[in-house]
């Protein structure tokens, strides 16, 4: 496995739901999970695999990083990233052509972090 670097660590988060608030609900919360570096590149939305992706499409950034099993079991979890002070949700976590070299994941920026 090949070792990408990056410029950027960002900090994955699983939401997990705790007590319920005074009305029933269930309080949701936010526990970091991996603190992967890597390379945050900007969407452009002219890629052909967007026509037939539709998670593809939606994302506004793509942050690559080193293949790591625990972050690629996430793929199917409720997860955000904070990186550089921003949030994103995670729409997927991709192992390209199954390689297990680098994830990619694909994020729509949501807004800024807040704690």
């Amino acid at each position: 496995m090949g070792n990408i670097g990056g410029n950027i660590t960002g900090i994955i988060q699983m939401k997990t739901s705790g007590r319920k608030n005074q009305i029933g609900e269930a309080e949701i919360t936010w526990s970091d999970a991996f603190s992967p570096v890597g390379w945050l590149g900007l969407q452009s939305g002219d890629s052909k695999r967007a026509n037939f992706n539709a998670k593809i499409e939606e994302s506004t950034h793509v942050f690559l990083c080193d293949f790591d099993t625990g972050i690629y079991a996430l793929a199917d979890q409720d997860t955000r990233m904070i990186l550089k002070g921003c949030m994103y949700d995670v729409l997927m976590i991709d192992n390209p052509d199954e390689m297990d070299e680098q994830l990619e994941i694909y994020l729509r920026k949501v807004g800024a972090s807040h704690g």
